[in-house]
């Protein structure tokens, strides 16, 4: 067993230990709780390594969803307690993973309240300290703009620092930035390049935007079969939009035959992963019956799936559904 990984079961073990002496009533977030049940050494070496787990999957391509149920599964399996981890946080607001990761739980609601407006100040924060996870995360939120309203310029300048530092992540997002004309002049071939680098270093967003590249023949000549390719690329590697687009391409037979069947196999493996899109089309196919067995309830369970997450198409077809 790696020297690494042999100090971080030893440092759970005595987290554990400390988590089962405890008794059940609540702690209140003071100091001296802290100090009289853990190890503070413990904790920060668990946090580093939540972020750095979380951040290298950030380079990897993963969706949000994927990461944030990872850092679920990661608390879970280690029987982490979370009333005991944001107490520590709280009193441990000396180190840029620590303020990152209050911030994360603040935007996810993750043992406390959502607040998104505290993640974005406690984001900010963390930037101050060049945490590359922080810079990530802030950059995506001015990209979006809920919450905070949009900042191109800002999200522009966090991409460009990300992708100084050659992390694929950066890459993409400042790829995305020159593609859409975010915080900078539209630039198709810049863009293209970006995407490109990324692919090159196994970012699955950078495979997926790669291939939309050439199926619209942005920054370079298009190509579908090229653009199969990068779809089937980023399929393998899990990503969700990667999957929907290639079930696209069987469905249009795009860059490839057509092959209803494979498509339906995508969509409904998409959508059983979150991806709204893909959630929507697959009711499509039940309602149509379109190379599958007609079912209309089928349909309107994805389309509530769908409609869940605010997809207005999903939402105005149950509205039309609902008046036949």
């Amino acid at each position: 067993m790696p020297y690494k990984q042999q100090v971080l079961q030893g440092v759970l073990s005595r987290i554990i230990q400390n988590f089962n002496i405890r008794n059940e009533k609540e702690l209140e977030p003071t100091i001296q709780n802290i100090h009289e049940n853990i190890f503070e050494e413990d904790l920060s070496i668990v946090i580093d390594e939540l972020v750095n787990n979380y951040f290298k999957e950030v380079n990897e391509g993963k969706s949000k969803n994927e990461r944030r149920q990872h850092i679920l599964d990661y608390i879970d399996s280690n029987k982490i307690n979370l009333q005991e981890i944001f107490c520590w946080l709280l009193n441990n607001q000396n180190d840029s993973n620590s303020i990152y990761c209050l911030g994360y739980f603040n935007f996810y609601g993750i043992g406390m309240d959502l607040n998104r407006q505290k993640a974005f100040e406690l984001y900010k924060k963390a930037v101050e300290f060049e945490n590359s996870a922080a810079q990530f995360d802030l950059a995506n939120m001015y990209i979006i703009g809920k919450d905070i309203g949009r900042n191109h310029d800002k999200a522009f300048k966090l991409s460009e620092k990300l992708a100084r530092k050659e992390y694929s992540s950066g890459m993409t997002l400042l790829g995305y930035c020159y593609d859409n004309g975010f915080g900078t002049d539209a630039n198709t071939q810049k863009a293209f390049q970006l995407y490109q680098k990324a692919a090159n270093l196994g970012n699955s967003c950078g495979i997926l935007l790669l291939g939309n590249c050439y199926i619209n023949g942005s920054g370079t000549n298009a190509n579908t079969q090229k653009a199969f390719k990068f779809y089937q690329q980023a399929t393998v590697l899990g990503n969700t939009i990667g999957m929907y687009n290639l079930g696209n391409c069987y469905k249009d037979g795009i860059g490839t035959v057509v092959n209803k069947q494979k498509a339906f196999e995508l969509f409904q493996k998409a959508a059983v992963l979150g991806y709204t899109v893909a959630q929507y089309n697959l009711a499509l196919m039940y309602e149509n019956g379109d190379g599958i067995t007609k079912d209309l309830d089928k349909a309107i369970y994805w389309y509530k799936k769908s409609a869940k997450q605010d997809f207005k198409h999903a939402q105005n077809k149950l509205e039309i559904l609902s008046k036949e």
